[in-house]
């Protein structure tokens, strides 16, 4: 059975039998990819300007597009999930909403650490792009142990995450990790590499998808599964950047 840890990918995710003779194909999951980051990018613009304008105006009408980014993104995630069929729509949708929070926060982590974003930008495509031929090249072989491990790492780091945020609703804060120490930057460091490998996963993913004939929306929804993973890969190499230059 494939695995992966993404949640929009999992194992039951291309076990669909009519297809209406319109297949997915890798070259149109790649175009899909390419127009929901498209989406993400041009509202990430807007938010990020929007904060500029906020810091000169003395206002802070940037902080009501995170959250709505955030929650209606989450919103089209999981009807998407669900409703794999609707990807055509809900896919352009969270990428819509998700750019306006990662414009967002972008702006206020460049901010205070000026040009940590095109870093964390520029980490996130070499990253993508390395693995992408690392994967094609056979240098990195999903195997079964490899996805079990990889599955097993990004749940626990969703345990991890989901309990900080518990004991964050009763004010306690988990600085050991979460803080700029060393074991802080440590933690970040295997964070960023586990969402890294999840690329590898989604990958494989695809791949079997186009190989068995997946119907022609699950391009959107195979491109919407990789963006999840790309968001999250580039917000933990954002606050590991912030980690390492706190402690100059």
């Amino acid at each position: 059975m494939m695995r992966t840890a993404n949640p929009a990918l999992h194992g039951e995710t291309f076990k669909i039998s009519e297809t209406d003779g319109n297949v997915m194909t890798l070259s149109g999951t790649v175009n899909k990819t390419g127009l929901l980051l498209l989406f993400a990018v041009s509202t990430a613009y807007w938010s990020w300007h929007v904060y500029g304008n906020d810091l000169a105006a003395g206002t802070n009408k940037v902080a009501g597009l995170m959250i709505g980014g955030v929650i209606g993104g989450l919103i089209a995630a999981i009807v998407t999930v669900l409703k794999k069929q609707w990807a055509p729509v809900t896919a352009p949708i969270y990428a819509l909403l998700e750019g306006l929070f990662l414009g967002a926060i972008s702006a206020m982590f460049n901010a205070q650490y000026p040009g940590i974003v095109v870093q964390a930008v520029g980490l996130t495509i070499g990253t993508l792009a390395f693995l992408l031929v690392a994967y094609k090249s056979g240098l990195i072989k999903p195997t079964e142990n490899f996805k079990l491990g990889i599955v097993a790492a990004t749940g626990g780091i969703g345990i991890v995450y989901l309990v900080s945020i518990i004991l964050g609703m009763f004010g306690v804060n988990i600085p050991v990790i979460f803080g700029n120490s060393l074991i802080g930057i440590g933690f970040s460091v295997f964070v960023v590499v586990i969402a890294a490998l999840n690329l590898v996963l989604d990958f494989d993913f695809i791949e079997h998808g186009a190989e068995i004939g997946a119907p022609k929306y699950m391009e959107w929804y195979a491109a919407f599964g990789l963006m999840v993973t790309l968001v999250w890969l580039y917000i933990e190499i954002l606050r590991l950047l912030a980690k390492m230059q706190s402690r100059r």
